[in-house]
């Protein structure tokens, strides 16, 4: 089995990726800015705080006295308050820009898949993309509201630490500093391997989860062709390599902090073994030993934190660039700027512009390719339909009839020539007055979470409940309905996994003939469903699609006998048309594939 590999990046910082993501905080550069302050008044505090021992020893420990030890302690508890208020301040607005920033990456990523094209989302995993839109957007925000703001409260912290160190005594300082960038280095270097091993564990993860899903949605096939021992086995070198990448990563980490702890502890026995040879020799009071002490403690941690900031904002480099390419996707196909300002987009249409539909559809020598490199799969298509014509597209898999049903819905545009609707060239209209007067019902339909009759109101969201009933007769979806004992509020699960394929193509059938369009698309609509509902559906079919324009993909060609025009496809290319009973006195490509299916068909009845 091959489970799903993630994306392998070599991070590096592209300085391009990082001017848009200021582009996109730019509506919180107000609440940020204050931030920052707010981090610049506790880095102050944070290094004053210490120098308050030296006060402390020399005007109460060394003399011996409490006088004046009320104003002290209020300074003091003044300044730990503050320290308090700032600490809730900032914790409360980082939190702030955390969700909302968020929450604002998720919404401009999803409206511009709203956007994008029906070529995208054929090449594009549903993994990618919701890998981007709900994971990468939490790694931005949580960086952005979080470390930026840790980044800069450590980075002066450091330098009014070392500062300060520096001022009080140069001879005892330049051990500090001397020990600081072997820290700062060692903790790159860690960071960097602990990171890396770190995506190694989740790449492991991936795969384990993804063993452990198949395992379960396809155990009756497992067990079926017995591969029960041989799924265990390939199980269990997936957790033995879980287990040795994540014994690598605590090891790393494991080494790492003691080694730091380490130098922190080196400090200070510098700071002590140093300082007290200077108080000893007169040359340092005890206060500003003290101060060094303390220092020397509370350095290394924000050193540490620094690097490893560092080591983030590096890695984050591939969330970002993630984004902001699923951000800057334009889609394939566009409607003008002059098309735009008259008819508006998928957001604000101009449904006051939209001309009525009669449905002459014309295919004017098209030909189309889905790469710039790759094979034609139509070319120099001709087909004029006038409006109200049922045209049936017949042919083997891969011919090209669901290319002609997706160039005439403008999921995609010709490579060559072009398609007239009323005369018109579609590119002149918008791609919504085109889509808002289709009705397809798809193979494999799809339903969304919800109730049967939500569902159904989705092909009208205007529509009354009776219209609603009305439609599901016409298709015989009440009969879905009334073999649930909720009715129409029965909910049909994520995708309408709690129904059958062919329980959900009649629902979607419903939601079609709701919408009432002007041009229908059925593409294998009722291979799913059984005989006689068929037969039902059918019926519904003929009075439905009476003067309007109708392309029907279908694979049973029993299905298609009362179409006005049959095209046999093979290669891109239509090399039979006519009706049913001219095709068949031809004798020709559709004569072989309908007596093959009737004959199969019968063979079947009869063993039956």
């Amino acid at each position: 089995m091959n489970y799903y590999e993630e994306e392998t990046h070599v991070e590096q910082i592209n300085l391009e990726s990082w001017k848009k993501l200021l582009v996109l905080v730019r509506p919180y550069r107000g609440k940020l800015i204050l931030v920052a302050v707010l981090m610049l008044f506790s880095a102050v505090i944070d290094v004053a705080l210490p120098l308050m021992q030296t006060l402390a020893i020399r005007r109460f420990i060394e003399p011996s006295t409490l006088e004046g030890i009320g104003f002290f302690f209020t300074c003091m508890t003044l300044a730990v308050l503050l320290q308090a208020v700032i600490c809730v301040l900032f914790s409360r607005m980082s939190f702030h820009i955390e969700l909302y920033f968020a929450r604002d990456l998720k919404r401009y990523a999803f409206e511009n898949l709203q956007r994008l094209s029906f070529s995208y989302y054929n090449k594009t995993p549903v993994g990618y993309m919701l890998a981007r839109v709900m994971s990468d957007t939490d790694q931005i925000a949580l960086m952005v509201a979080w470390g930026a703001i840790d980044f800069l409260w450590a980075l002066a912290y450091v330098i009014g630490v070392l500062g300060t160190m520096l001022m009080l005594s140069f001879r005892l300082a330049m051990p500090i500093l001397l020990i600081v960038p072997v820290v700062v280095v060692m903790t790159l270097w860690f960071q960097s391997r602990i990171l890396d091993a770190n995506r190694r564990v989740r790449k492991s993860n991936s795969r384990i989860t993804g063993a452990f899903n198949e395992g379960i949605t396809g155990a009756k096939t497992s067990k079926t062709l017995c591969m029960e021992q041989k799924n265990t086995g390939e199980f269990a070198r997936l957790t033995d390599r879980m287990y040795e990448e994540s014994r690598r990563s605590a090891m790393l980490t494991s080494i790492f902090a003691p080694l730091v702890l380490l130098c922190g502890s080196m400090a200070t026995a510098i700071v002590l073994w140093r300082g007290g040879a200077l108080v000893t020799g007169n040359l340092m009071d005890f206060a500003v030993l003290s101060v060094f002490i303390t220092y020397s403690i509370s350095l290394f941690e924000p050193v540490q934190q620094l690097a490893r900031i560092f080591a983030n904002f590096v890695a984050m480099q591939a969330n970002l660039e993630r984004v902001e390419g699923l951000l800057d996707a334009v889609p394939d196909v566009r409607d003008s700027e002059e098309v735009i300002e008259k008819y508006g987009d998928c957001f604000a249409p101009h449904l006051e512009n939209f001309e009525p539909i009669k449905g002459d559809i014309e295919f004017e020598d098209v030909s189309f390719s889905y790469g710039t490199d790759s094979e034609k799969v139509l070319e120099h298509f001709n087909l004029k339909v006038p409006a109200g014509t049922m045209v049936a597209l017949v042919g083997e898999t891969g011919a090209g009839k669901s290319t002609i049903v997706n160039l005439l819905c403008r999921f995609f545009e010709p490579t060559e020539g072009r398609i007239l609707i009323d005369g018109r060239d579609y590119r002149e209209r918008s791609q919504l007055w085109l889509h808002s007067n289709l009705g397809y019902v798809l193979q494999e339909p799809h339903l969304f979470s919800g109730t049967i009759e939500e569902n159904i109101r989705y092909g009208r969201l205007d529509a009354t409940e009776e219209e609603v009933v009305q439609a599901a007769r016409m298709t015989s979806a009440d009969k879905v309905a009334a073999a649930q004992v909720e009715g129409y509020s029965f909910n049909v699960g994520e995708g309408g996994d709690k129904l059958s394929t062919g329980e959900k193509q009649l629902i979607s059938f419903a939601r079609a003939i709701l919408a009432d369009p002007a041009i229908f698309v059925l593409d294998e609509a009722t291979s799913s469903i059984d005989t006689e509902t068929e037969q039902l559906i059918q019926k519904a079919i003929e009075t439905l699609l009476k003067g309007r324009t109708s392309f029907i993909i279908a694979h049973r060609l029993s299905t298609i006998r009362r179409a006005d025009l049959i095209l046999v496809v093979s290669k891109g290319r239509v090399i039979e048309q006519g009706t049913h009973q001219e095709l068949l006195r031809k004798r020709g490509a559709y004569y072989r594939l309908y007596t093959k299916q009737y004959t199969e068909h019968e063979i079947a009845r009869v063993l039956a």
